[in-house]
């Protein structure tokens, strides 16, 4: 396959060989189909060529007779749009606590704005502006959007009149303006006044100019309010929940007269139709603004998207390119639980596949560059961003939306930033459901390509999947060649494609029904209700051997439910499912199976409890899970500079750190434990995690303790050249000391009661609720020094606000004290039910020898604990 599009056949035969590692004569046996190349050489080749996986690599050699014509997604390096606002990475309720979701997925996303209610608003039972607003300024967190109407407790709002309504918007603008960070607040008056108060989405010219009318004056009113108590308070408007010019309009052109403008201009995109629409929306915007005289003002698109987008990479990067390419702020809609970046987070600090997603987007660095798709404008198709950063010399592409084939065209490589060679890197962030975990995204082909004569890179795209996102980057080519990158083989499995008994095949999250959940393939295989329900998967495998194996399900049974998994009707094993937030809201569940080489029936049959069943994934199993973390392309401080004298190893280049300088990494743990993390550098480096500093020689691993989900790892140094951290390992448990429930004293109303749910089947109940509700644990510690405290716990604390729409779970805390020390007030997130235990890690110090840890809550309920665990973070 020709990588660069413009090379001769015995040029790229060349490029797959030494990437592979064969001869270009074995290269030419694959691609001719020769029956005497080994399964296992075949594969090595295959993802040599495409970078992706041994199934689609298959068909990416496939004759070209037949075959559809790639589609073509061009990026002109040239043609910038102006430096990268990173606007379209908020969200409505994101954040529930101080805490929910965790600083270590906050900060990584350099989060624009985010939309609140008001502290102490009644419309939901969390989510409070000033409360969140600690954790959103701390992680690096822009502006937060105060929803001034969500005061009010009923939806649509109650209307009890502007009398009634200035009152309370006096207190929430009394007490933001009593802040030293006021500046960072936008009050937002009202909330969709098109439809709701004043019904200004009306056919009728008559009824629309009365609402119209009171609308403005009450418009007048409360922005006089506002300006009254903080005259330098900044306001959006008019928020309509869709975009309605003759509105717009006639709200411009009043505003501008009677000097009531907003600093922002918002309005919601909620419809499927928006990824064809907006363009056109905004750009009659900004006429309108022309027309009427007004500066250019700031537009906010404070609501976008579908449950159908949300989670999804390869819905989002349609979103955000749009919002990004007008250079307007967004933040994705709230339709479920607040506190989880609009369903990109699992659990409080496990990302998915859309937290991957923006981690990329936040990435971006330099200016947007012109993307031009192949389909503009069109709902679920092709499209992408990507920038140019001269001074780091690189250039990036997102994209996503479609499945099939891409050749993506990169024009204009400048050859004073890149040279005339270029290595080409190809990842993936795939979907692996709202509440699934997802891995640092696998990297598919690292190359080096030519750039052509007319200053132009081509990278061939073969077997996109519709549900994922991808990235390009394009750094300069140094001597060598980029080690080979090891793509497992992997294959996945829809349940609507198998042998479904007692069963029903659901559809949802289409273009027509946007506010249905997402689904693999749009279709799910639910009410595996009855005794005789069961799903028989068809699956065939290359070799002998381990294999990874992923369930995409459903469970809002109201507690942990089990399948019967079997292997061609041999003895079942139970797999416990823990609950998700309801049956639709795509979970995942990991474990390993061995098999033989060839077909294969898993049967997944109805336990304890009703599961949902999406989709299986099945990976080869080639090792413990490993990672590497190219450093050019970590978070940096200081003003490093950018090697890439050398294409070896990694082939991104290396980062070179002297003092002052940091890069910051985002390292995924699949579970609470011990990795061996490497440090690829030139010279001893410092590497800080939880608060604690050790020092990394270069190629020697450390044994470090990592919390599930992702971890900030922070290296400085003197003088070093850093080319990449690569962290392996399953998480190990040896050298932690655990605790169970059992073993904790207990005080006041705490009390030990039997849990078949917990390990060790027994659970601490009743902590907090006073101060005398506690359970104290003993812990003896080997050595001195800072450790991760992971709690077990459970809580399914609601408070139903009447919302069909919103699922109103609440967090609880708890005041941990270890020894002496100040207590310290941690925040759990809501576990969907009473029965499944979820961890949370806690850096604390201890000492040598005897130590205390003490749970309470002198002012509410604390989560029940089932054990906790203490690893040192230097093991």
């Amino acid at each position: 396959m020709d990588v660069t599009g413009h090379r001769k056949r015995s040029a790229s035969l060349h490029d797959v060989a030494t990437a592979a590692g064969v001869s270009c004569r074995t290269v030419s046996r694959v691609i001719n189909g020769h029956p005497g190349v080994r399964p296992a050489t075949r594969e090595r080749v295959l993802a040599a060529v495409t970078g992706l996986d041994f199934r689609r690599s298959a068909t990416a050699l496939a004759p070209a007779r037949g075959r559809r014509v790639p589609q073509r997604l061009t990026v002109d390096l040239a043609d910038s749009e102006g430096p990268v606002l990173h606007g379209a990475n908020g969200a409505l309720y994101g954040l529930s606590d101080d805490g929910v979701p965790s600083d270590a997925v906050l900060a990584p996303l350099k989060i624009t704005t985010i939309t609140q209610k008001p502290e102490g608003g009644a419309q939901h039972p969390n989510g409070d502006a000033l409360t969140v607003a600690a954790s959103f300024f701390r992680n690096g967190g822009g502006e937060i959007y105060v929803l001034l109407q969500d005061v009010h407790a009923a939806w649509p709002y109650e209307d009890l009149g502007i009398d009634d309504y200035l009152p309370r918007v006096d207190a929430v603008v009394r007490e933001v303006a009593a802040r030293a960070d006021r500046d960072r607040f936008v009050h937002v008056p009202f909330n969709e006044p098109d439809q709701i108060w004043y019904h200004l989405d009306v056919a009728d010219r008559a009824e629309y100019e009365a609402g119209r009318d009171r609308f403005l004056r009450d418009w007048k009113t409360v922005c006089r309010r506002i300006r009254a108590i903080d005259p330098d308070a900044r306001i959006a408007g008019p928020n309509e929940a869709a975009f309605h010019a003759r509105l717009l309009t006639d709200f411009l052109a009043f505003a501008r007269r009677e000097d009531v403008l907003p600093q922002v201009v918002t309005w919601h995109e909620l419809d499927s139709s928006s990824l064809r629409d907006f363009q056109a929306h905004y750009d009659a915007y900004r006429a309108i603004e022309r027309d009427l005289g007004i500066a250019p003002l700031t537009v906010g698109i404070d609501e976008y998207a579908n449950r159908r987008d949300l989670s999804v990479p390869g819905q989002l990067v349609q979103w955000v390119s749009m919002f990004e390419r007008n250079k307007v702020y967004a933040n994705q809609a709230y339709w479920d639980a607040a506190g989880d970046l609009s369903g990109n987070v699992a659990r409080g600090g496990v990302p998915n596949g859309g937290w991957w997603f923006f981690r990329w987007y936040a990435g971006l660095t330099g200016d947007t560059v012109r993307v031009t798709p192949p389909q503009p404008h069109t709902v679920d198709t092709l499209q992408g961003l990507a920038c140019l950063d001269p001074a780091r010399r690189q250039a990036q592409v997102l994209l996503g939306g479609s499945a099939g084939d891409a050749d993506v065209v990169v024009r204009n490589v400048p050859p004073a930033v890149f040279g005339r060679t270029v290595v080409a890197t190809v990842a993936e962030a795939a979907w692996s459901g709202y509440e699934g975990a997802h891995p640092a995204p696998r990297v598919l082909a690292r190359t080096r390509v030519r750039v052509a004569g007319d200053g132009s890179v081509t990278v061939p795209l073969r077997g996109l999947r519709r549900m994922s996102a991808y990235r390009i980057v394009l750094t300069p080519a140094g001597r060598g060649t980029p080690a080979p990158v090891p793509v497992p083989w992997s294959a996945s499995y829809e349940a609507q494609d198998a042998a479904v008994t007692g069963g029903r095949v659901r559809t949802q999250g289409t273009v027509s029904d946007p506010n249905g959940y997402a689904a693999s393939g749009t279709k799910t295989v639910g009410s595996l209700d009855s005794l005789s329900s069961k799903v028989d998967f068809t699956v065939s495998v290359p070799a002998d051997g381990g294999y990874d194996l992923a369930i995409l399900y459903g469970n809002g049974s109201g507690g942990p439910a089990t399948q019967r998994l079997s292997v061609d009707g041999g003895a079942p094993v139970t797999v416990v499912c823990p609950s998700t937030q309801n049956r639709a809201h795509t979970g995942r569940k990991d474990l390993r199976v061995e098999l033989s080489a060839g077909p294969h029936v898993l049967t997944l049959a109805k336990g304890d409890g009703e599961v949902t069943l999406d989709r299986l994934d099945l990976t080869a199993r080639t090792g413990a899970p490993s990672a590497v973390y190219e450093a050019t392309l970590a978070d940096v401080g200081g003003e490093p500079s950018y090697d890439y004298s050398s294409s070896a190893g990694a082939g991104t280049g290396a980062l070179s750190l002297r003092g002052g300088d940091r890069a910051v990494f985002d390292v995924y743990a699949p579970r609470d434990g011990y990795f061996a993390v490497v440090a690829r550098a030139s010279a001893a480096v410092e590497l800080a995690l939880h608060g604690e500093t050790v020092t990394a020689e270069p190629g020697r691993p450390l044994r470090l303790y990592l919390a599930a989900g992702n971890n900030r790892l922070t290296v400085t140094a003197g003088h070093a050249r850093v080319r990449s951290l690569d962290v392996s390992g399953d998480g190990s448990a040896a050298g932690t000391l655990s605790y169970g429930a059992a073993d904790a004293a207990l005080t006041g109303g705490a009390r030990l009661v039997e849990c078949v749910h917990a390990r060790g089947g027994r659970r601490v109940t009743g902590l907090g609720n006073g101060p005398s509700g506690t359970a104290r644990f003993t812990v003896d510690a080997p050595r001195a020094g800072r450790h991760l405290l992971v709690v077990h716990y459970a809580h399914d604390d609601r408070r139903d606000n009447g919302h069909a729409y919103n699922t109103d779970i609440v967090s609880r805390t708890a005041d941990i004290t270890v020894g002496a020390r100040d207590p310290l007030r941690v925040t759990f997130k809501n576990t969907w039910s009473p029965d499944d235990f979820w961890t949370l890690a806690v850096p604390v110090d201890l000492e040598e020898g005897h130590n205390t840890i003490a749970f309470g809550n002198a002012d509410g309920a604390a989560p029940d604990i089932a054990r906790i665990e203490l690893g040192r973070v230097v093991g």
